[in-house]
C-alpha cells in the first residue's frame, strides 16, 4: 500500500488508493452509495459552523434579551472550543466501539437536540443547549477527516475541499440571516433554535450511510493507536501547534468580530452583514488556498498567504473607520481559509484510519482546549480595559506565531513519516 503520510512542505501527487478498514466498516463500492456519501458530507458540512456563527451574530441581542452579565458573555463564546477539546477526546474510543459512521450519527443527534434546546428563552437553556450541540460538533470535527480518509482515500483534497466549502457556506448563511431571522421569529432564542432543522436534515441525510456500512460490516481486529506519543514527534507537535493557533485566531475573530463592530457604532444588522461577508470570503479563500497548497512545493506559500493576511487584518480592524469595515472583514475571511489546508495535512497523517483518527484527536482536542483562551480572554480583557486595543494586539502576536509555525511545519527538517505505533 502506498504511503499516505503528509508532506507539509510539498503535497504529494501520489496518495494511497486503498485504506485498511477499521471499526468494522468497508469503503463504499457502488456509485449510488458514493453519491449518497457525498450528499451526507455536504449536509454535515453545512451544520458544523452554522450553530456557532448564528449565535455569534446574536450575542449582543441575546445578552440584552436574557439579561446575563459579563461573565456569561465571556464564557459563551468559549463553550464550543471547550466542548471540542473535552468531547473530542472520546472520539477515538467511540469510533473503535461502534465505527466512524455510527459515531458521526450519534454526534449529529446531539447537535440537533442541542440546537433545539436553545429555543427555551433562559440563560440556563442557552448554555446547556450550546454544550450539548457543541459536544456533537466535537465528535464530527475529529471523525470527519477519518471518514474522508476511509471512504475517499484517493480524493482527500477534493472531499476536504467540499467539506470545508459547505462548512464555510453554512457559517456564512447563518451569520448573514441570523439577525433578521430572529427578528422575524420574535426573539434571538427562536432565531437560534431554527438551526435545529438543519441539524435534523443532516441526521436524516447521513442515516443511509450508517445503514449501508452496518449491513456491510465485518469482524475485524480493532487497532488501537495511542495518540499522546504524537506530541513527542516533531510532526505531531507542529500539526497540533498549527491547529491550535489557527483555531484560537478563528474563534476569537468569529466570536467577537460582529460585537466589536457593534461597539464601534454599527447596528446589529450591519455588523451581521459584515460578519457574513467575512464568512463568504472564507469560502472562496479556502478553495483558493487548497488549490495552491495542493501543487507540489506550494504548501508553504499557501500557509504563508493565509496566516499573513490574518496578521494584516488586525491593524486594519483597529485603525480603519467603521465605514471601511468590509476591509478587515475580507482580510479576516481570507485568513480563515487556512483551515482546509490543516485538515488535508491531518487527513494524510497516518498509515491507517486509526492513526489518522489519533492525529486528528490529539491535534483538535489539545488545540481547541488552548484555543478556548482566545474568545474568553478577549472578552475579559475588553471588560477590564473597556477597549479592544489590547485584545487585538495580543491576537496579532498569535498570528505572528502561526506564521512561524507554518514555516517550521513546511521545513525540510520536518519528517515526512511520523506517528504512533499500534499499542493493541
Amino acid at each position: 500500500m502506498a504511503s499516505t503520510h503528509p508532506t507539509p512542505h510539498a503535497t504529494q501527487a501520489t496518495q494511497a488508493t486503498t485504506v485498511p478498514t477499521t471499526g468494522g466498516t468497508v469503503a463504499p463500492k457502488s456509485r449510488v452509495v458514493a453519491v449518497v456519501g457525498i450528499i451526507a458530507v455536504i449536509l454535515i458540512g453545512l451544520n458544523l459552523r452554522a450553530g456557532i456563527t448564528s449565535a455569534a451574530a446574536l450575542f449582543h441581542d441575546l445578552q440584552a434579551f436574557l439579561g446575563y452579565g459579563a461573565l456569561v458573555a465571556s464564557i459563551l463564546p468559549s463553550i464550543p472550543l471547550l466542548c471540542f477539546a473535552v468531547a473530542g477526546l472520546g472520539t477515538s474510543w467511540l469510533s473503535r466501539r461502534i465505527g466512524v459512521e455510527k459515531s458521526i450519527f450519534v454526534a449529529l443527534a446531539m447537535l440537533a437536540a442541542g440546537l433545539l434546546v436553545r429555543s427555551v428563552p433562559a440563560t440556563g437553556a442557552l448554555l446547556a443547549g450550546t454544550v450539548l450541540a457543541m459536544s456533537g460538533l466535537a465528535v464530527c470535527n475529529v471523525a470527519m477527516p477519518s471518514y474522508i480518509r476511509e471512504h475517499y482515500a484517493s480524493k482527500t483534497s477534493m472531499m476536504t475541499g467540499l467539506y470545508t466549502f459547505t462548512m464555510s457556506g453554512g457559517a456564512t448563511f447563518a451569520a448573514a440571516v441570523s439577525v433578521p431571522l430572529a427578528q422575524q421569529l420574535g426573539s434571538p432564542s427562536m432565531g437560534l433554535a431554527a438551526w435545529g432543522i438543519l441539524g435534523v436534515a443532516a441526521l436524516l441525510g447521513f442515516l443511509p450511510m450508517v445503514l449501508h456500512t452496518h449491513r456491510r460490516s465485518r469482524k475485524a481486529s480493532q487497532e488501537r493507536v495511542s495518540m499522546w506519543p504524537l506530541l513527542r514527534t516533531r510532526l505531531g507537535f507542529l500539526i497540533t501547534s498549527i491547529f491550535t493557533l489557527q483555531a484560537l485566531l478563528a474563534y476569537a475573530v468569529m466570536s467577537w468580530f460582529a460585537y466589536i463592530l457593534t461597539s464601534q457604532g454599527l447596528s446589529a444588522s450591519e455588523s451581521g452583514l459584515q460578519f457574513g461577508l467575512m464568512q463568504l470570503v472564507s469560502v472562496a479563500a479556502g478553495m483558493i488556498l487548497l488549490v495552491i497548497g495542493s501543487r507540489p512545493g506550494m504548501m508553504r506559500p499557501a500557509l504563508y498567504l493565509g496566516s499573513g493576511t490574518t496578521l494584516l487584518a488586525i491593524p486594519a480592524m483597529l485603525l480603519l473607520p467603521t465605514s471601511l469595515a468590509a476591509v478587515p472583514a475580507v482580510m479576516f475571511g481570507f485568513g480563515l481559509g487556512i483551515f482546509p489546508l490543516v485538515l488535508v495535512i491531518i487527513s494524510r497523517s497516518g498509515r491507517t484510519t486509526a492513526e489518522t483518527t489519533a492525529m486528528s484527536t490529539v491535534a483538535q482536542s489539545v488545540g481547541y482546549l488552548i484555543a478556548a483562551l482566545g474568545p474568553f480572554g478577549m472578552g475579559l480583557l475588553h471588560s477590564a480595559t473597556g477597549a479592544w486595543t489590547l485584545p487585538l494586539a495580543l491576537l496579532a502576536a498569535v498570528a505572528l506565531a502561526l506564521m512561524v509555525t507554518c514555516h517550521q511545519l513546511t521545513s525540510k527538517r520536518t519528517p515526512i513519516k511520523a506517528g504512533p505505533r499500534p499499542v493493541a
